[in-house]
């Protein structure tokens, strides 16, 4: 029994639809025997397919050739994963590093050190004060209102 490879990527559930199957193929991220492949090529029991997923490159072989999508519990009837060691030992790696952050100061500022960027740049609210204390006219007529 043969099947299209994008329709067995897809059926197989190594890709979630089969257009980006399709368009791994294109891009030449599938191979086999380190052959860049079309969409349109039949693949039969027993092959071994590449697909390329940064960083790592796995490698399936063909158990069933089928053409229908498969539930998750089914798919080890179709494909027995036979990726290399080493590059299971890069994706664990690459888990394992994670992400680290970033240097204080560098990038974008948080949430927090934008409101303490704000508040520096913007003096706080003091209301409706009148903070000119240079005429002295002023004053004394204030005083002679409170007087009233």
């Amino acid at each position: 029994m043969e099947a299209r490879l994008d329709k067995w990527l897809w059926a197989a559930r190594i890709f979630k639809t089969r257009s980006t199957a399709a368009d791994a193929c294109k891009n030449g991220r599938i191979t086999m025997s380190g052959v860049k492949q079309k969409a349109s090529k039949m693949i039969k029991e027993g092959d071994i397919v590449e697909v390329r997923k940064p960083p790592i490159t796995y490698s399936f072989k063909v158990l069933k050739a089928i053409q229908n999508r498969v539930g998750a519990k089914l798919v080890p009837e179709v494909l027995e994963n036979v990726t290399a060691k080493e590059q299971l030992e890069l994706l664990e790696m690459n888990r394992i590093s994670g992400f680290v952050g970033r240097a204080r100061g560098t990038g974008r500022p948080t949430k927090k050190e934008r409101r303490e960027l704000d508040d520096f740049i913007q003096p706080a609210f003091y209301g409706d004060f009148d903070f000119d204390f240079d005429d002295e006219d002023d004053d004394d007529e204030s005083f002679m209102l409170l007087e009233d």
